[in-house]
């Protein structure tokens, strides 16, 4: 049974209990509504830190573009020493129900691993909301790590799980896309002209954790490759047209005037207008440090996306033949 279940009909929620948000004023903002701003605090130690966006514009939270792909929903952060899980477990489960006096009554008789070098680790989510199940059985709310990990937790926090959380906590700006004609008047059968000009660079986020010895980061860096433009309906010939990122000396740029692509409306929009769509592709890597120019590290994240989209009208040309 995931720890999902517990926290809907197992184990009530202690006052003081960090794994159910009450520790230390930590905050656990929701990574996929983009409650957290680029800097901040992920689970109970986890730091954020991003580089600036750039662009002077709007951003958004960096999505994927494979749609399988999922950031972590849990995972095992250290926590308490021998001594200090004595003293939670005591606090938080004297004169618990069951289960959780069960709970209790294990961690007793492990003696808390007191004597034991090593630490208490114990299971934190990516944000509040509980609705996805924590891959984590209700029988090891915390487990024991020693120095030397013999056989490892997979949900233990580890570099690779920092780089999810880092790419899902990553802001990338939106793509200052200009129309020409203008977006509020583009005319069937003629090319739409895309112009683009961002003044930015790479966008690096770093997720680190340096708590009670136990020190790790991991570093992504989103770099910005192409653009795509899409037609917002499927009365366009072609619908949709992808241009490489050209880097000069003042950022990143597109024009499309000689390109052999540019999205032609076939029919007018009338007296309503078409979701004109423009992405940029973002080449994710990661590093297992807080130094953005370390070496990429697999398994590979996918590429990210930032998306700006806006209403065209799309006129058609009245001629008059004599």
């Amino acid at each position: 049974m995931g720890l999902v279940m517990v926290l809907g009909a197992g184990f009530p929620a202690y006052a003081g209990d960090p794994s159910v948000g009450g520790d230390e004023g930590t905050t656990q903002p929701d990574q996929n509504s983009g409650a957290n701003s680029g800097n901040g605090t992920i689970g109970a130690h986890i730091q954020i830190h991003q580089s600036k966006a750039g662009g002077g514009g709007s951003s958004t939270t960096a999505t994927s573009s494979n749609a399988n792909w999922k950031p972590p929903v849990c995972w095992y952060e250290p926590m308490y020493s021998a001594d200090e899980y004595e003293e939670f477990i005591k606090d938080a489960y004297g004169g618990a129900q069951e289960p959780a006096a069960s709970y209790a009554e294990k961690r007793d008789k492990e003696k808390y691993h007191k004597g034991d070098d090593g630490l208490w680790w114990q299971v934190k989510f990516r944000n509040d909301d509980y609705t996805t199940a924590c891959p984590v059985t209700t029988d090891n709310w915390e487990i024991w790590v020693p120095p030397a990990d013999p056989q490892p937790d997979p949900n233990k926090l580890t570099p690779e799980i920092l780089s999810e959380l880092a790419y899902n906590s990553t802001k990338l700006p939106t793509p200052p896309v200009v129309l020409s004609p203008d977006a509020d008047r583009l005319i069937v059968n003629l090319g739409t002209r895309v112009k683009f000009a961002g003044d930015f660079d790479r966008v690096w986020t770093t997720a680190d954790i340096n708590y009670k010895g136990v020190q790790m980061a991991a570093t992504t860096v989103a770099t910005p490759v192409a653009l795509k433009v899409d037609a917002g309906t499927a009365d366009a010939d072609p619908q949709s047209c992808t241009y490489d990122l050209v880097k000069g000396d003042g950022g990143y740029t597109v024009d499309s005037k000689d390109a052999g692509c540019n999205v032609t409306y076939r029919r007018s929009s009338g007296t309503d207008t078409f979701p004109f769509k423009a992405s940029i592709t973002w080449k994710v890597t990661w590093t297992d440090s807080a130094d953005p120019d370390g070496p990429a590290r697999q398994p590979a994240l996918p590429d990210g996306l930032s998306t700006f989209e806006q209403d065209v009208a799309v006129k058609e040309i009245q001629s008059v033949n004599r």
